[in-house]
């Protein structure tokens, strides 16, 4: 079986099925199998367990996961790479190639079709996401896929120092606490621009996110809790004090009272809001 995670494979591959790497997708093949094999052993991947990955390229993952796993099903937008992918998956038949865009998929509902579940089981995803829908990728899979167990993400550096970015630091904000919301966040490795084709202008980390299923600082509503931190960080140097009086629709005093209620200063910001002050901020004002 090809090993598509060098770079002579990946040139054969292309030629051979005319293909090349389209920016528009984010498209950026990673062609280093070590690194290749930390991503996909960081998952502790069961014998038993799916896999879902998101954007499989020509493979190089997949092929490190199918071999850890019980099924994996593998979500693509670009249906001109399916040549090569289905001669991956004649290969392995564990393995199933979607080919649309996630963002638009049901995930749990496509993976219980590809491999004929009865019942949603737990599964992990894995994937080298791309680019230039990271975050969408990352809310979409907090926020709709409750059996989801772990996503082990690669993607740009900038975005993975988002995430983990502490109060006051001028990387925080709606991505750093959205994530911190939902999931315990931690950083596995950071990954050169050089192990990729084409070559990116920038690094790239890969970060695990376990959901929290019993959230640890549980909120009245997630769908303000959702809208005020986006108002929040449209207006990050505004005061807590304006933003949500604006937000909520009530007087300025008023407002000033309930904050020195729940003992946050009116006069911050909000990159200055841990996750905790923000719960308890929208839990304050939501009846």
């Amino acid at each position: 079986m090809l090993d598509r995670a060098t770079p002579s494979v990946t040139k054969k591959l292309m030629k051979k099925y005319n293909l090349f790497p389209k920016k528009r997708l984010g498209q950026n093949f990673l062609l280093d199998r070590n690194v290749l094999i930390k991503i996909a052993d960081s998952c502790g991947i069961a014998s038993h367990e799916y896999v879902v990955e998101i954007g499989p390229g020509l493979g190089g993952l997949t092929q490190e996961l199918s071999a850890r796993s019980r099924g994996v099903l593998a979500i693509e937008i670009d249906t001109s790479l399916e040549p090569a992918l289905m001669e991956l998956a004649s290969e392995n038949n564990n393995v199933t190639f979607l080919f649309q865009d996630v963002l638009k998929v049901n995930i749990e509902a496509e993976l219980r079709r590809a491999f004929k579940l009865e019942q949603m089981v737990p599964y992990q995803v894995c994937a080298n996401i791309p680019y230039n829908i990271t975050t969408p990728i990352i809310f979409q899979l907090l926020e709709e896929c409750p059996n989801m167990q772990a996503a082990t993400l690669l993607m740009q550096k900038e975005v993975g120092d988002r995430i983990l970015a502490a109060p006051g630091n001028k990387e925080y904000g709606r991505l750093t606490l959205s994530t911190a919301y939902y999931a315990d966040v931690k950083h596995i490795m950071n990954v050169s621009r050089n192990c990729f084709y084409p070559q990116p202008e920038v690094d790239s980390s890969v970060l695990r996110l376990i959901p929290n299923k019993i959230k640890r600082y549980p909120v009245k509503n997630e769908e303000i809790f959702r809208k005020l931190l986006l108002v929040a960080f449209q207006k990050r140097r505004k005061t807590i004090l304006n933003i949500t009086s604006g937000f909520f629709n009530i007087s300025k005093e008023e407002t000033r009272n309930i904050l020195t209620e729940i003992g946050l200063k009116e006069e911050l910001r909000p990159e200055n809001l841990s996750i905790e002050d923000v719960i308890r901020l929208v839990n304050a004002f939501v009846q």
